[in-house]
């Protein structure tokens, strides 16, 4: 079994924004399985199946910087291990739309992953990275809850499509077929 966690924040007021881009690739990749994704006190949640591997969609709804606690809850409940579990999150060290997928790396600064690996005491899983740009001036606490801007949606809604493909590839064929095919864009 494959736990698949879209990171972001929860409620109306961070929908659609630069940081909530984890939860956009989990409505994707649940919209094109026909994993409906119900929600819980601290979660919400899916089961289904990727050409036949069975997997959990998990949206973590306690913000976030506390995504690790609900994410080991969900590994520890359904028996899974941190190297099936595949984590989607934002990146402003990357441009705008890139995809980038890791095995295993530091938070680099990235609050969601940081409370991953603080829960877990390790740093073996898999990272599903999408870059989201990073603008002078701003700081990166403010830009993050920031809209993207019209000429960007063409670009995001690719990367969210890529990212669901990436999801994917990963489950059926294995990270290093994905990071070979994803990494090279």
């Amino acid at each position: 079994m494959w736990v698949i966690a879209g990171l972001g924040n929860p409620g109306r007021r961070y929908e659609r924004t630069r940081h909530n881009i984890g939860f956009m690739v989990a409505e994707e990749v649940s919209g094109r399985y026909s994993i409906t994704i119900k929600e819980k006190e601290t979660y919400g949640i899916g089961r289904g199946s990727i050409e036949g591997q069975d997997i959990l969609l998990i949206e973590p709804l306690l913000y976030m910087n506390r995504s690790g606690p609900v994410i080991r809850g969900i590994l520890t409940k359904y028996n899974v291990l941190p190297h099936n579990l595949i984590v989607i999150h934002d990146d402003l060290d990357m441009e705008t739309g890139r995809v980038r997928i890791r095995k295993t790396g530091s938070s680099g600064g990235h609050r969601g992953t940081e409370s991953i690996i603080q829960s877990f005491g390790s740093k073996d899983f898999i990272r599903l990275k999408i870059g989201i740009g990073r603008e002078e001036g701003i700081p990166a606490e403010e830009y993050v809850l920031r809209k993207f801007r019209r000429h960007e949606l063409p670009v995001i809604k690719e990367s969210i499509q890529t990212a669901a493909d990436a999801v994917e590839v990963i489950v059926t064929d294995g990270i290093d077929k994905a990071m070979n095919r994803f990494n090279q864009k």
